[in-house]
């Protein structure tokens, strides 16, 4: 399949600009089911990068020189800036959560082109993890309409909201980035505008102001990921800078959105508490009352993982002084089935603690919907 052909086989409309530059995406190659590519979907994805290769493959899951392929741990980043999928979402399922959402609804997209260094999303796929993007979002759509009709009104409140059926729309990537690439996340938003049982919501460590055009009419609840700068400039690789989210959320309250921040991850070293108190000083002062009457927080301590600790040795062993640490960790088995390692329960109780009564003192209008 050459880069040109599948634009040349369909009728369309006029097809979308090419993506402007853009630091996170320099897309060479894409690797594409077919039926992907012969989407309308899938076309607007290879107009947007005219340039790259498309390497027709069997299946997402199924490109030998991403997946296992030990070799690419020296090209990371690399390999998320210049490479997509284009595949087609098989299983259409809606999980139940009760933590930060009231569902997981199938994703339109897995990885990311960002590369922060605790990220469990690579532990599935093993030593790449460039964005797929999942083409036919009709489907997914549709069966978002479907379970939420099924659910009827929320007739009590709970952690994730007091109205609403929460739809985590971005467990495996992030919204703000995958809206470069496609408009599943605009379809979704789009969507969800219309439900007024339900609302959809994703984290990101990405500000992609084109967002504020999609009207999102106060159904949508994006949690913008928050951190110390210093634990930042190591940890978050590639994504926006943490004043830059702070100063998103104002813009993005006004733009209709529901704006939650996540206090995420919480890394335990020497200074930390110090830190996380400048913080939410930061937020109390640069905060204005609209975003600060809605706000609440989930505050998330570092899980981490052996196998990730492996990869990350090496690409940037630089963050794991910070991450792997033996001397404070224990086994946890995660819901997934994932063997990682979290803080000594002892140790992170206390920790918990501690960072409840900094938000006490020095950010008092941030509920704290769950700490763990």
């Amino acid at each position: 399949m050459g880069a040109a052909e599948p634009l040349t086989l369909f009728e369309v409309g006029p097809p979308p600009a090419p993506m402007p530059p853009n630091h996170l995406l320099r897309i060479r190659r894409i690797y594409a089911e077919p039926a992907a590519a012969e989407s309308s979907r899938g076309r607007q994805v290879l107009d947007r990068f005219p340039d790259a290769e498309v390497v027709e493959v069997p299946s997402h899951w199924q490109i030998p020189e991403l997946h296992g392929n030990a070799g690419n741990v020296d090209r990371w980043v690399r390999v998320k800036s210049e490479t997509l999928v284009l595949g087609v979402r098989k299983g259409l399922a809606t999980r139940p959560n009760g933590r930060s959402a009231n569902f997981i609804a199938p994703g339109t997209a897995n990885g990311c082109a960002m590369a922060c260094a605790y990220c469990y999303v690579p532990r599935r796929k093993g030593f790449a993890n460039p964005i797929t993007v999942f083409a036919n979002i009709e489907q997914i759509t549709g069966h978002l309409r479907r379970h939420v009709a099924r659910q009827g009104p929320k007739t009590e409140p709970d952690q994730c909201d007091p109205a609403s059926w929460v739809y985590d729309i971005g467990e495996n990537s992030d919204c703000s980035v995958d809206a470069l690439v496609s408009d599943n996340v605009a379809d979704l938003v789009t969507t969800f505008r219309d439900l007024p049982t339900a609302k959809a919501s994703f984290a990101t460590k990405y500000v992609n102001r084109g967002l504020l055009d999609l009207d999102p009419a106060g159904r949508t609840r994006i949690r913008f990921s928050l951190m110390p700068d210093d634990d930042a400039r190591v940890l978050d690789v590639r994504t926006s800078r943490i004043a830059d989210r702070i100063a998103a959320v104002d813009d993005f309250v006004a733009a209709g959105y529901e704006v939650h921040l996540n206090l995420s991850p919480v890394v335990l070293r020497p200074g930390w508490e110090e830190d996380w108190g400048r913080l939410l000083d930061r937020l109390d002062d640069e905060l204005g009352p609209a975003a600060k009457a809605q706000a609440a927080a989930e505050v998330i301590f570092l899980t981490h993982n052996e196998a990730l600790h492996e990869v990350n040795l090496g690409w940037h062993p630089t963050a794991e002084q910070l991450l792997w640490r033996p001397d404070l960790q224990e086994p946890k088995r995660s819901q997934n089935g994932q063997d990682n390692v979290r803080y000594r329960a002892p140790i992170k109780r206390t920790a918990i603690a501690r960072l409840r009564e900094l938000v006490a003192r020095r950010a008092p209008w941030l509920d704290i919907r769950y700490a763990f």
